[in-house]
């Protein structure tokens, strides 16, 4: 059985490596010329997904790659001292088995479990999918598959193809993102510097094998703002305004807004469909069921979505319609959670107000001061708030059918 996957960064290989383990036969495009491995923003594995990653045999190499940021100083406007927080606590908090990784570096890692199983093409987009399987390339040739999978992220092409626009599906949940490649700077391995006031948070890291760092930026705005995703120019202009003048970290911070090799801004959208399935084709992660960049966790559920995904077309035996209502049952519930939780994690992460931006700088100072295990303790009693990612229900799949 083919089965066509749109995307190369996070859930298409992870979905590749476990359809072509149940014997599935898998084609993965991806409209860029080459694996991106420059640029991309440190993302987080929780629990079910880290435990996936080690049935993938892959978990050294990722534990090998983690950022190794561990503390945090925040400098919050009005403040004359800034604090630190020991940010090792804090994500011993939201997870028991939790690693901060850069995502062109995650991606990459599940791309070479993948490679020597699975058909790349580089450097081409699907252009039509056919009732009957055909799919149609910006450059190659028409090809016939089975099964078709969108897993090329946010603006998925393949949604736009078979769903329709996007703007009928998104929901902007009122706050901006953006991540620029900076020099490395002098701040200890480790260590990351942020600036928080109300309605914006500016923030440095590098991970501990980089030489680069990023600037990392997130603003509330109450309505949309005027561009096109693929804008840069329009987009840079429109971080400047609402960060200039913030700090002077800040405004170095931009200032390589002109050089930087690499540039990513975007709404913090969620995406909310009826269904993620229509005929031969459906869609997993971000292109499905984005809970909110940066907020909702998306990158641990775009993995145990595309694991669950290949799971229930094996134990189908390919049976398509069978399968992908399984699917979007089983995902149902954590992409419900993961929505609520990234409204929430959005007023929260950007405060609206002084006392807002008091009131998160002093909870996670609690957090990173009180002892690990009471901290832990307390947030495990509540598996829909900071504990949600680690409470995802999965099953194990591994034990299920193959197709012949």
């Amino acid at each position: 059985m083919r089965i066509l996957i749109s995307g190369a960064s996070v859930a298409g290989p992870v979905l590749a490596y476990w359809l072509t383990r149940y014997g599935f036969e898998v084609t993965v495009v991806e409209r860029a010329p080459a694996l991106r491995k420059t640029g991309g923003h440190a993302v987080d594995l929780f629990r079910p997904a880290m435990d996936i990653t080690e049935r993938m045999g892959v978990l050294p190499r990722v534990q090998a790659l983690v950022t190794g940021t561990e503390r945090l100083t925040v400098h919050r406007s009005g403040a004359r001292r800034p604090v630190t927080l020991d940010l090792s606590k804090v994500f011993q908090a939201a997870s028991d088995r939790h690693v901060e990784i850069m995502r062109d570096d995650l991606s990459e890692i599940y791309y070479d479990a993948t490679k020597d199983d699975t058909e790349y093409v580089f450097g081409d987009s699907i252009t039509a999918i056919g009732d009957d399987g055909e799919v149609r390339f910006e450059n190659g040739a028409p090809r016939r598959f089975d099964l078709v999978v969108g897993a090329d992220g946010l603006h998925s092409n393949v949604r736009g193809l078979v769903f329709g626009p996007e703007k009928d599906f998104s929901a902007f949940i009122g706050a901006y993102l953006a991540v620029l490649t900076v020099p490395g700077g002098t701040n200890p391995d480790g260590l990351s510097l942020s600036h928080v006031g109300t309605g914006r948070v500016a923030a440095f890291y590098r991970a501990r094998h980089m030489d680069d760092a990023r600037a990392v930026f997130l603003f509330r705005s109450d309505h949309e703002l005027d561009y096109h995703h693929r804008d840069v120019p329009r987009q840079k202009e429109l971080l400047r305004r609402r960060f200039q003048g913030m700090h002077p970290d800040v405004d170095g911070w931009l200032a390589e807004l002109e050089h930087t090799p690499a540039f990513y801004f975007d709404s913090i959208t969620q995406l909310r469909m009826d269904t993620w399935s229509r005929g031969r084709v459906t869609l997993v992660g971000d292109a499905g069921y984005c809970p909110g960049p940066a907020v909702g966790g998306s990158t641990s559920l775009a993995v145990v979505g595309a694991y669950v995904l290949a799971g229930e077309l094996a134990e189908a035996g390919g049976d398509h319609v069978r399968a992908f209502a399984a699917y979007e049952r089983a995902m149902a519930g954590p992409v419900r959670d993961s929505r609520a939780f990234a409204l929430g994690a959005a007023k929260t992460l950007v405060p609206g107000s002084r006392r807002a931006v008091w009131g998160l700088v002093q909870g996670a100072r609690l957090i990173s001061v009180l002892p690990a295990g009471l901290t832990r303790a307390a947030a495990r009693l509540s598996t829909k708030g900071i504990r949600l990612h680690d409470s995802m229900p999965v099953r194990d799949y591994t034990a299920g059918s193959m197709v012949n």
